[in-house]
This record gives C-alpha cells, structure tokens and sequence, in this order.
C-alpha cells in the first residue's frame, strides 16, 4: 500500500494548490464575464467549451467516452448539481451581492459536506481536531469581510433586499455544490475513466445552462465584448479544465471534508487578487483573517479521518495508479 500512496502525494498536493489558486480567481473571472453577458448564457458558453473540447481530447486520446445510460444520468445529475445549481446561482449572484460577502456565504460548505458526507456515505468521521478546524476557518472568513457587514454610514443594514435574497440563494447553491461532490464520491467505480466522467458532467452543465439561458434570459441582452469574452475563455482553461478536473480528481483520492477546505482558501485569493488586478483594499482585517484561514485549512487537512472499513480507499487508490 505504501508504494501506492507515496506518489499519489505529491499529486495530491499539486490538486489541491490548483484548486485553491485557480478557484480562488474564478471570483474575478466571473465578475468581469457578467457585466455584460448574462449569467446563464455565460455558463452555457463556459461549459459547452469546456466539456465538448474534453470530449474530442478524450475521443482522439483513446480515453472511453461511451458509458451506460445509468452511469450517463449520474454524470448528468453529478455535473448539473455541480455546474449549475452552484456555479450558475455564484454566478447570478455577483451581480448583487459583493464578492467579499459571496465568499463568506460559500466558505460554509464544508458544514454541508460534513452532514451530507455523513448521511450519504455513513463511513467517513472526521476527527475533534478537524471540526476546530473547520469553526476557526468559519471566524477567519468572518474576519476577512467584517468590514462589508457592518452597516455603512446612513444605513439601517449593510444589506439591501435583493443582496439579502441572494444571500439566502448562495446557500442553497453550497448545498447542491456539495450535494453534487458527494454523489461524485458515492458514484464513483474504478472501472469508469476518470477524465472522460469530468468531460460528460461539464458537457451535461452546458446543456442544462443553455436550456436555461433559452428560456429565462433574453437573447438581445447578450453582449459579446473582448472583455467578457477573454473572461469566459480564462474560466474555460483555468476553472473548469484545470481547477475543475482536479478538484473531482482530489474528490476520488482525498476525505471530501478534507476537499473542502478549498472553500476557506479561495476567499483569500480572490481578496488579493482584487487588490492587485482592481486595487481593492488590504487591511487589518484581511491580514487577519487571511492568517486565521491558512491555519484553519492546517488543522483540517492535517486531521486524522477514521473510517468504518477500508474497502472504500481501495478503488481510490487503484485509479491513481
């Protein structure tokens, strides 16, 4: 077993740095796509690049493409979950709700992975040690964004009607994200090709998003500008091809509590990555809380994670090698 699990380290650690730098700029590659390109139509154009340029790499590779109908719709309800109950609902709501108070409202998906990772697959306990974990990440992203929830000068509250909405529908998008990601584990069989599985779901998404870009969205609010457009492509290679693909990859090898500490870490990214892109601030309260969310994500993947059997590891690690 050692042989198997000591070059899957390194490539874990490579996943999660992807996911966490990559991910963390998505904030910013999706503010800037929806200024002037509507959220549905900008997913369906995201992912239908994403997933059908996938599939012909995959085809011409010799990856297998041609799956059962049953593991089709499981793609299919793993991807739509993922890519669209999540992404697209991130997506619409950047538009109201500032990007510092969208991370927060997302940095409590690990709590959703906890419950759902319990109930779905009965099997994975993560220890006292990573719960702390996971509470210090929570006052660390609070820290992070504490001055956008306090009420500004002349304010009854620091969010209006629309923002609270949203806010309330950001959680039920980290609710079907993690649905998604425990159904990806669930679901998952040694036999499947991995690359060829994330191809499908990212494919299936754009399908699902442009069936909704069709019916909700108008077409003439559509605006194909060089801005947006370079936007959509930089989500195309950076999020869905490379963060995208590593973060199922990192759901089939790592605790799905553990994968989610992504959650804690993107936020920071996207902090810093405002400062230096579009000269947001950098404060005292973004230092701390960038301090207390780096040690939070220590505490949680360092945790040890008990497990009832260990027949589940086993298909994991045959699929790395």
């Amino acid at each position: 077993m050692n042989s198997v699990a000591t070059p899957i380290r390194w490539k874990v650690i490579l996943a999660f740095g992807l996911v966490y730098v990559f991910w963390g700029s998505t904030y910013l590659g999706i503010g800037i796509a929806v200024e002037q390109i509507p959220p549905g139509a900008m997913c369906a154009a995201r992912f239908l690049i994403a997933g059908t340029v996938m599939l012909a790499y995959c085809a011409l590779s010799g990856h297998r493409i041609r799956f059962s109908m049953l593991q089709l719709s499981r793609l299919a309800a793993v991807g739509i979950l993922l890519l669209m109950g999540g992404n697209l609902t991130l997506s619409y709501a950047e538009r109201i709700v500032p990007t510092g108070l969208a991370a927060l409202l997302i940095a409590v998906s690990p709590l959703w992975f906890l419950v759902l990772d319990s109930l779905l697959l009965g099997d994975h306990h993560i220890s006292q040690r990573g719960k702390i974990g996971l509470a210090i990440g929570i006052v660390g992203v609070v820290v992070l964004i504490w001055p956008d929830l306090r009420p500004s000068v002349g304010q009854a509250h620091a969010l209006g009607h629309r923002e609270l909405w949203w806010s309330l529908a950001l959680q039920l998008g980290s609710l079907s994200w993690a649905f998604g990601s425990v159904l990806s584990k669930k679901w998952q069989t040694a036999a499947a090709d991995p690359f060829s599985a994330i191809a499908w779901q990212v494919t299936f998404a754009g399908i699902a998003n442009l069936i909704f870009a069709l019916l909700v969205e108008k077409p003439a609010s559509v605006h194909w500008t060089f801005r947006g457009v370079g936007a959509i492509l930089y989500l195309v290679v950076f999020g869905s091809w490379i963060g995208y693909t590593a973060y199922i990859w990192l759901l089939q090898h790592v605790p799905t509590s553990k994968v989610s500490t992504y959650a804690y870490v993107n936020p920071v990214v996207a902090v810093f990555l405002g400062w230096l892109v579009l000269h947001e601030r950098i404060d005292r309260y973004i230092l701390m809380g960038s301090a207390i969310i780096v040690a939070s994500v220590v505490l949680v993947t360092s945790a040890k994670v008990s497990t009832r059997t260990v027949a589940e590891d086993l298909p994991a690690e045959a699929v790395g090698d």
